[in-house]
C-alpha cells in the first residue's frame, strides 16, 4: 500500500501521526484534531511548492498514527513522540537546564537531606524547584547548621560505635550512635525542616518561640538558645528569599529574538513578584519544517513575528509542551509573547496534571505585556552576544588567545584538521585556514587517507598532519602560528609524533604551537600543558573563534567525505540493474541518500520514485545479493 492509499485508511478522529523516511526512522510527529484532513494537508502544501513541506514529503515513504479520545490527549502524546523520537523535522529543545530540589528522605529511620535535580516515586518528600540553583544548596547548608540534619551517606538503618566529625562541630544530632539523639526529638527537628521548607514560616516561628520559652523556664538554656538561633534564621530567610512555592504571584515570561534564520529564547522565572533567575536558550538552525497550520493561522493574523521561514506560533506551542508536559512543578502563570492555536488547550492539561488551575496567557497590552516586551528586549541582546559581530577587535581575539593558550607569538595563522569517515570507509581528512580574522578558503585542503585501514582517527590524523607539513618544509614555506586539532589528547599526541617524524618540535621557541579541542566538553588542550587543560568560558570570543575554525574544518571534511561516497555510489551496483539509468539512477540516490538504504527500502517506498515494474527488479537484484550471502 502505497502513501497515498494509505492515507484515505486514516480515521478522521484526534491524535498523532508519526512520517518516516525508508530507513523506518521517524522524521516528524505532529497532532490534529482530524488526522485525515490534517495529513492530506501536507500533499496539497507540497503540490503548492511549499518548500518546508515539499522536503518532508520527498523523503517520507510511510505513515503511523495513533488516535486519542480528545485534543488535550493528542497534545500530550505528540510531546511524549518527540522527546522519544527527537524529529529531525520538529522543533527540539535545546536546553537541558533542570532546576535542583530538596529531598527529605521520609522513608528511612532517620531521615536526611539532599539536594537532588531528579523526582522519584521513592516516599521522599521534595521541596522546590530553587531559583536560582544555588539557593537549594544554601538551604540544605542551613538545614544543617540549624536544624542538624545530616546528608550523609552513613547508614543509619544501624547504630554505629562512633559519631563523625560532623557531630562534634555541631552540624548532626548524630542518629548514627545510640543515645546521642531519640527518635522523639529527630522527629521533630524533621517537622520543623517540613515547615520550613514549605513556606509556613510563620506557623514553624511560633513553634518554636513556645518550645523557647519552655526550654527557657526548664533552665535548658543551651536548648532555648539553639531554638533561638532556628527562630533568627527563619525570620532572616522570610526576609531575604522565598522557597519557589506556588502562589498567584509566581510567573515564567518568555521572549524571543529572531534574524537571519537563528533564534535567541529568554525566559524569566518570577517568584513572589521578583525575578530570581533568567534562562537563555539558542537555536542557530531551526529545522526545515515548521507546522503550516500553525503558520497559515499566524499569517492570517498577521502577526510581525511570522516570517517566511519561522512562525513564532509553531515555535512556542512546541517549546512550552516540551518545558512544562512532565515536569513536577509550573508555576501559576506562563507569559508568551505570541498566541497560537493550543494555548488553551495546553493550560487545561497542565491544569489537569498539576491540580492547580495554570494560564497560559499571551498579553497585548497592559502590565503583563511591558513584562513580556522587557523579557524580548533581553532576548535580543542574548541573540547580539551569541550570533552579532559585536566581538572585540581581531586583534584583542588573537591577543586572548595568545594569552589563554600561553602561546610565545600572537597567533595569526592557524591551521585546524579534521577527520571524517563512516566506520572507517571513504576516510579523509580537511584542512582550514585561518589567518588575521578571515577564513582564506582558497588554502583549504583536502586528504585523502592512503595508509590507514578500518577506524583509526589516531592513525589517520597522524598521516595527514605529516603530509601537510613535510611538504611545507620541502617547499620552504612558513609554518602557521598555530595548529589546531579537532579531537582530545589522543589525536593532539598523534599529530606530534607526525610532526616528530619531521623534525618539528611544537612549543619550541620558532616553531608552532599546537593544541586540540574536544568536542563535547570544549576544552581546549595545549601540547605540552595536557594536564591542565583550558576552560573558557562559553560566552568567550576566544572560544567562539575556535568553534567557528572547529566547525568550518569539519563542515569541509564531512563535505568532502559526501562528495566521494557520491562518487562511489554513482558507479555502483546500481549500473548493473536492468531498466535502471543515468536519470533514474540519480533519483534514486537523491530520494533515499544512498545504495544501502534503497537495498533496504520495501517496493512501496521505491514505487514513490520508479515505477511498480523497475521497483520489482531493484527489490529482485538486492533480494537475490542478500540470499547469496
Amino acid at each position: 500500500m502505497d502513501l497515498h492509499e494509505k492515507i484515505r485508511t486514516i480515521p478522521t478522529l484526534p491524535g498523532c501521526y508519526l512520517y518516516k523516511n525508508a530507513e523506518g526512522a521517524v522524521i516528524y510527529v505532529g497532532k490534529a484534531k482530524n488526522l485525515r484532513a490534517r495529513v492530506r494537508s501536507y500533499f496539497l502544501e507540497a503540490a503548492q511548492a511549499n518548500a518546508k513541506t515539499g522536503s518532508l514529503m520527498r523523503e517520507a515513504v510511510d505513515i503511523e498514527y495513533i488516535t486519542v479520545g480528545n485534543e488535550r490527549e493528542a497534545l500530550a502524546l505528540e510531546d511524549s513522540l518527540i522527546k522519544q523520537r527527537q524529529p529531525r523535522y520538529n522543533i527540539l529543545l535545546r536546553d537541558d537546564k533542570t532546576y535542583p530540589y530538596i529531598q527529605l528522605t521520609m522513608k528511612d529511620r532517620f531521615p536526611k537531606v539532599f539536594v537532588t535535580r531528579r523526582l522519584r516515586r521513592d516516599g521522599s518528600a521534595y521541596f522546590g524547584p530553587y531559583f536560582p540553583s544555588s539557593l537549594a544548596y544554601r538551604l540544605v547548608e542551613l538545614i544543617h547548621r540549624s536544624f542538624l540534619i545530616p546528608s550523609c551517606k552513613v547508614d543509619l538503618s544501624r547504630y554505629h560505635p562512633r559519631a563523625c566529625l560532623q557531630y562534634y562541630i555541631k552540624r548532626c544530632l548524630g542518629p548514627c550512635v545510640e543515645g546521642l539523639t531519640t527518635p522523639e526529638a529527630y522527629k521533630q527537628a524533621i517537622r520543623d525542616v517540613q515547615l520550613f521548607l514549605g513556606g509556613k514560616a510563620g506557623e514553624l516561628e511560633a513553634e518554636l518561640t513556645r518550645r523557647m520559652e519552655e526550654a527557657a523556664e526548664a533552665e535548658l538554656y543551651e536548648a532555648a538558645a539553639r531554638l533561638r538561633d532556628q527562630i533568627v534564621t527563619v525570620h532572616q530567610m522570610q526576609e531575604k528569599q522565598r522557597v519557589a512555592t506556588a502562589d498567584d504571584e509566581d510567573a515564567d515570561v518568555f521572549g524571543f529574538h529572531y534574524e537571519n534564520g537563528m533564534l535567541a529564547v529568554n525566559l524569566f522565572h518570577m517568584r513572589g513578584g521578583k525575578i530570581v533567575d533568567r534562562r537563555e536558550m539558542f537555536w542557530e538552525e531551526l529545522p526545515e519544517l515548521i507546522d503550516e497550520a500553525l503558520a497559515d493561522e499566524e499569517q492570517k493574523a498577521g502577526a510581525s513575528e511570522a516570517t517566511a521561514d519561522f512562525s513564532a506560533a509553531a515555535f512556542f506551542s512546541s517549546l512550552l509542551k516540551q518545558i512544562y508536559l512532565g515536569n513536577a512543578y509550573v508555576p501559576r502563570t506562563v507569559l508568551v509573547p505570541m498566541d497560537f492555536a493550543d494555548r488553551a488547550v495546553l493550560g487545561e492539561l497542565l491544569t489537569e496534571r498539576t491540580g492547580h488551575k495554570i494560564e497560559v496567557l499571551a498579553p497585548q497590552r497592559g502590565e503583563k505585556r511591558s513584562l513580556v516586551d522587557l523579557v524580548c528586549l533581553n532576548a535580543k541582546q542574548s541573540y547580539d552576544q551569541r550570533f552579532r559581530v559585536l566581538q572585540p577587535s581581531i586583534k584583542a581575539i588573537q591577543a586572548a588567545l595568545q594569552d589563554a593558550l600561553t602561546l610565545e607569538k600572537l597567533p595569526r595563522r592557524i591551521e585546524c584538521f579534521d577527520i571524517s569517515h563512516i566506520q572507517g570507509t571513504e576516510t579523509v581528512a580537511s584542512m582550514v585556514v585561518w589567518e588575521d580574522g578571515a577564513m582564506r578558503k582558497a588554502e583549504y585542503r583536502k586528504f585523502q587517507v592512503k595508509t590507514v585501514t578500518g577506524v583509526d582517527d589516531f592513525a589517520s590524523m597522524r598521516e595527514v598532519v605529516g603530509r601537510r607539513y613535510k611538504r611545507l618544509l620541502e617547499e620552504k614555506r612558513p609554518m602557521p602560528s598555530l595548529i589546531l586539532i579537532d579531537g582530545g589528547v589522543g589525536q593532539l599526541h598523534a599529530a606530534v609524533a607526525a610532526l616528530a617524524e619531521i623534525g618539528i618540535q611544537p612549543g619550541v621557541p620558532g616553531e608552532p604551537a599546537l593544541a586540540s579541542i574536544a568536542k563535547r566538553e570544549e576544552v581546549l588542550y595545549v601540547y605540552g600543558q595536557e594536564q591542565e587543560p583550558v576552560v573558557l568560558d562559553r560566552r568567550s570570543p576566544v572560544l567562539h573563534l575556535v568553534q567557528m575554525i572547529r566547525d568550518e574544518s569539519h563542515r569541509f571534511a564531512v563535505t568532502y567525505h559526501r562528495k566521494r561516497r557520491e562518487m562511489r555510489d554513482r558507479n555502483s551496483e546500481l549500473d548493473t540493474i536492468a531498466g535502471v539509468g543515468p536519470r533514474t539512477r540519480q533519483r534514486l540516490l537523491e530520494h533515499f541518500g544512498s545504495v544501502r538504504a534503497i537495498g533496504q527500502a520495501g517496493p512501496d517506498a521505491l514505487t514513490a520514485v520508479v515505477s511498480a515494474e523497475t521497483a520489482a527488479r531493484i527489490r529482485k537484484h538486492f533480494d537475490g545479493e542478500a540470499d547469496a550471502g
